[in-house]
């Protein structure tokens, strides 16, 4: 009978004899029965089939596996127990087999299994026949897994078609770094290889690594490593690199201060200074960390690398860590010079009056002086005077009187000398003031001078306070004013009260007012001043009238009072008629004759001798010389000369008078 068709009719549904068959074909499968190698081998391929697939008695498979010792049927076995999840099993009975066929599902369950020490003679068993990148990749992988770094470094130095790469990635995530530093090494991947020494905490090989990589990431994964390991000198050198990124100078020092490693922060950027890509961003930096650490060197830091600095950003971390002077020197420096008025304004401590004074006169916003003088008056008034100097010629000098008056009358005593200094502009608002000053301080001398230099204020105010002072000299310099301005009753009426009688007569002389003048000699008549009633009559002889002197003179009894007038007045006159006789009395006789020559040698016509005759009076032809004592002029005293008339001959025609026509 067929073996095979009655075996396989015993393991039909209908029958399931499955132990008959395994025997039918164990049997058959026996030399005795079968000569063909070939044959046999099948029979026992289908005999463990019988057990694995249709018994699933996988041990008794496994037994009978081992009692024939077929590469088929371990095969068909080895699949059977994959299929059932037996990785291990599958694998030796794969190798026993020499079978890589299902090599993909076997790593995949391998690795699933995690049972890398089983994989690998699988894997070198595959390798002979297959030459597949997974292959090569999964026995990196096994031999990573088991830390057998031995064999993989001769793996990766050695022939393979292996993907470095992602084996390493992959054993780098799983925090094989050994292994993962042996295979990046072996590919040059310097930055992978520079995190895995970091990993393994060798720090000098990391750094080298990185120097090899020199890119700023590894650097800076470096430098936060060493600085977390307490390697400060490693750190500094990977720091030094990253810093000479601007984009990245703000992650070192966030990283360093949230360690509170400040000192070394501090060293780092000072070596950075020498770097020979130094960018604006190492000296502003440094200058903030100073400004947080060590503020005694912020001063010489901006003095000796301002060109160098963000002066914004630097200004900003002044002002912070409340550092007002280099936040002014910074101010000044980059001729923001509002901005440096403004904080020694409002910061004592950072207040220069050097520097003050020459900030403001550079500063644009005008406001900006007003302020300044109101600060002066509050916090340093004795400098007041030296402040107005430098602003004399930049502000408007009425609006700072205005101001020293709201602050109050001790701004005005210490804004005199800026006023005195400023008068010459002949300000109302400033010479108002300054008088006040000196009528407050009594100092009718000063005042007097102002009043006569500096006529630009209110005379009449002025005038009306004046006129009730106590002091007699402020009430002379009342009536000075009233006279300054015409106001002559009043000036005299005020010299009147003081007695002060010489201002009454001066002020009376100088209105050149009759009326006025009278009324003072009555007044002194009337009061008995005999010797200022002729005083008045001396100083004010051009505008009394005589009659006036005398009516007075002989009314009160002054006639000797009046007697120096009179005869000055007489003296006047005298000399008036003398010099009104000298213009009106007749020529001399001999200037007369002087007088008709010239008349006569300044007529034309006389040359050829002929006597032309106009208007119709009188004959052509020559007139004989004239005779003497008929009442015509001798004129023979005068030589005629060509184009003078003859001596007998008139002007106009005319004949001379005495003489007769002759026909």
């Amino acid at each position: 009978f067929d073996a095979k068709d009655i075996a396989l009719i015993c393991v039909s549904e209908s029958h399931m004899l499955y132990e008959e068959a395994y025997s039918i074909y164990n049997k058959f499968a026996k030399p005795e029965f079968s000569t063909d190698k070939e044959e046999q081998v099948e029979m026992q391929v289908l005999a463990i089939g019988v057990l694995v697939d249709f018994m699933k008695d996988l041990d008794r498979a496994k037994g009978y596996a081992n009692q024939v010792d077929e590469k088929p049927v371990w095969s068909k076995l080895g699949k059977a127990q994959l299929d059932e999840k037996m990785a291990a099993e599958a694998i030796t009975s794969f190798i026993n087999a020499e079978d890589a066929s299902e090599y993909v599902t076997v790593c995949a369950e391998a690795n699933e299994a995690e049972i890398y020490a089983e994989l690998i003679p699988f894997l070198k068993m595959a390798r002979k026949n297959l030459q597949e990148n997974l292959l090569d990749t999964e026995l990196i992988y096994a031999y990573a897994k088991t830390n057998n770094l031995t064999d993989l470094e001769v793996f990766v130095n050695g022939p393979n078609v292996a993907n470095i790469q992602s084996i390493g990635d992959r054993c780098f995530s799983e925090g094989l770094y050994n292994a993962a530093k042996i295979l990046f090494k072996n590919i040059n991947n310097n930055s992978k290889l520079a995190l895995c020494h970091i990993h393994l905490e060798e720090y000098r090989e990391a750094v080298s690594a990185a120097t090899q990589a020199n890119n700023v990431s590894t650097w800076k994964q470096v430098c936060f490593a060493c600085l977390r390991a307490g390697e400060f000198r490693l750190a500094a050198t990977c720091g030094l690199e990253v810093i000479k990124y601007p984009d990245h100078v703000d992650e070192v020092v966030t990283y360093y201060s949230d360690l509170g490693h400040f000192d070394h922060l501090v060293s780092l950027f000072e070596q950075g200074l020498g770097l020979e890509d130094a960018h604006i961003g190492i000296f502003t930096e440094l200058g903030i960390l100073y400004t947080k650490h060590v503020p005694e060197k912020v001063m010489e830091h901006c003095k000796v690398f301002f060109s160098k600095l963000n002066v914004s950003k630097l200004v900003r971390s002044c002002e912070r860590a409340r550092l007002w002077k280099p936040a002014v020197y910074l101010y000044m420096a980059d001729k923001q010079f509002d901005n440096a008025v403004k904080v020694m304004s409002e910061h004592a401590t950072s207040f220069d009056n050097d520097l003050f004074l020459d900030s403001i006169v550079k500063v644009r916003n005008a406001e900006i002086m007003y302020k300044a003088v109101n600060f002066y008056l509050t916090m340093h008034p004795m400098l007041f005077t030296r402040l107005m100097e430098v602003l004399e010629d930049l502000v408007d000098h009425s609006r700072v009187v205005s101001q020293l008056r709201r602050t109050g009358d001790w701004a005005l005593q210490i804004g005199q000398e800026y006023m005195k200094a400023v008068q010459k502009a002949n300000l109302s608002a400033v010479n108002e003031a300054l008088n006040e000053l000196y009528i407050e301080d009594e100092d009718y001398e000063s005042l007097r001078k102002s009043i006569d230099k500096f006529k630009n204020f209110n005379m009449i105010a002025l005038a009306s306070k004046l006129a009730t002072h106590e002091l007699l000299e402020f009430r002379r310099i009342s009536a000075y004013v009233y006279r300054c301005n015409k106001k002559w009753s009043q000036s005299i009426e005020l010299s009147k009260n003081d007695r002060m009688w010489k201002d009454c007569i001066d002020t009376a002389n100088e209105s050149a007012d009759a009326e006025i003048i009278e009324n003072l000699l009555r007044f002194f008549c009337e009061t008995s001043e005999k010797e200022c009633f002729c005083a008045a009559l001396y100083t004010c002889f051009a505008h009394v009238r005589p009659d006036i002197a005398l009516e007075l003179g002989w009314l009160n009894g002054y006639h000797h009072f009046i007697m120096p007038f009179l005869i000055q007045n007489m003296r006047q006159t005298a000399d008036r008629l003398e010099a009104l006789e000298e213009r009106t009395k007749p020529p001399k006789e001999e200037e007369n004759q002087d007088s008709i020559a010239q008349t006569y040698s300044s007529l034309q016509g006389f040359g050829t001798g002929m006597l032309m005759l106009e208007n119709g009076g009188g004959m052509g032809g020559m007139m004989p010389p004239p005779q003497m004592g008929q009442g015509g002029i001798d004129m023979s005293g005068f030589v005629p000369a060509q184009g003078v008339p003859n001596p007998g001959m008139m002007p106009n025609g005319g004949m001379p008078h005495g003489s007769m026509p002759m026909y």
